[in-house]
């Protein structure tokens, strides 16, 4: 993999941090980042053709909500992005995101789900977001991607994903979800960890089409018995 060098120029040298502990942060990120980015991302941060994206400007959102949810780094450029445990500590992704951001970009947004409300976020959820990762956000499939379920996601990674725009999802500004909206989103997805299901049965809460499934499944054993039934019957 390759590696950063002072070799470079310095073009993978961020800007200078304003006290000695963020400095110490990005100085720990930039040896990361050597060590395990630069060989996809290119040692300036510009992206490899075919291997990574540029990370300029991407900001310390879009590096935070793919390093903590695991999605990066990838085994292969071609793979899909998919959510798993992360591979830096707590700590390391902290530098990283320090020094990436140290090139420009968004900070990390936040969501609080206590602030929100559920009702409306229902509402928002199914206008925006319900049409990929279905109205119980328990994640689907679309056109060349898996559509992950949200329930692990926490509500600054939440707030991240909007924002960002991750993978095949579109970003939204604050013009299409505001803070508002995004903490009602946010409280909308919490509550769907452990939703009501006042109908007993929610075989996981993935929707009406497959619980009809079972219910017609369920009917036609029964009816088969019926007639079985009747029909030794009137032998």
């Amino acid at each position: 993999m390759a590696l950063w060098s002072a070799a470079a120029g310095g073009q993978g040298q961020p800007p200078a941090s304003p006290n000695a502990a963020d400095q110490g942060l990005a100085q720990r990120g930039r040896d990361l980042y050597a060590q395990s980015c630069a060989g996809c991302h290119g040692q300036d941060l510009r992206g490899r053709k075919g291997q990574g994206p540029a990370l300029r400007g991407v900001g310390a959102a879009a590096v935070d909500f793919y390093l903590s949810t695991g999605r990066m780094p990838l085994a292969d450029p071609t793979d899909e992005p998919v959510r798993a445990d992360p591979a830096f500590s707590k700590r390391d992704i902290g530098a990283l995101v320090a020094y990436v951001a140290g090139f420009g970009g968004p900070a990390i947004p936040t969501a609080n789900p206590d602030r929100g409300d559920i009702a409306r976020g229902k509402e928002a959820f199914t206008e925006s977001c319900a049409g990929c990762h279905q109205v119980a956000a328990r994640g689907g499939i679309v056109t060349g991607a898996f559509v992950p379920a949200l329930t692990d996601a926490t509500p600054r990674q939440i707030a991240e994903a909007v924002r960002v725009g991750p993978y095949l999802m579109p970003q939204f500004g604050e013009k299409q979800i505001d803070q508002g909206e995004l903490d009602d989103i946010a409280a909308y997805v919490r509550a769907q960890r452990n939703p009501d299901n006042r109908g007993g049965w929610a075989i996981g809460n993935i929707g009406p089409i497959p619980e009809g499934l079972i219910a017609w499944l369920l009917a036609g054993v029964v009816l088969l018995g019926v007639v079985r039934a009747l029909g030794e019957r009137a032998r």
